[in-house]
């Protein structure tokens, strides 16, 4: 029988990503989650360092893996994301990609 890629619940859509990111954020940066737009910058606007973002990704891996069995974020992908809305695209193409595709 073939290993299950997707564990529970319809898909995320983008609005659902977005909160659970900034969710996570809010609590990492100890900040009210209505002061996190899409549009914010990590280091410039929410002053988000190196640690914060490895903090957010585990959070991130830990929520999303009970949806998508194996559910990752590439170290060497967490360099390209500037902002929360370059956190939420990247996000959504991981859960759009095909089951085997995830790495």
């Amino acid at each position: 029988m073939p290993a299950e890629t997707h564990v529970a619940g319809s898909p995320m859509d983008r609005k659902q990503v977005f909160e659970l990111i900034r969710n996570n954020l809010s609590d990492i940066l100890e900040v009210e989650p209505e002061s996190i737009s899409e549009g914010a910058s990590f280091g410039d606007d929410l002053g988000a360092d190196s640690l914060a973002l490895i903090e957010l990704v585990e959070a991130l891996e830990e929520d999303l893996s009970e949806r998508t069995v194996g559910f990752r974020i590439d170290d060497e992908d967490l360099e390209d994301l500037k902002t929360v809305r370059d956190a939420v695209d990247y996000v959504m193409a991981k859960l759009q990609a095909p089951p085997g595709d995830q790495r």
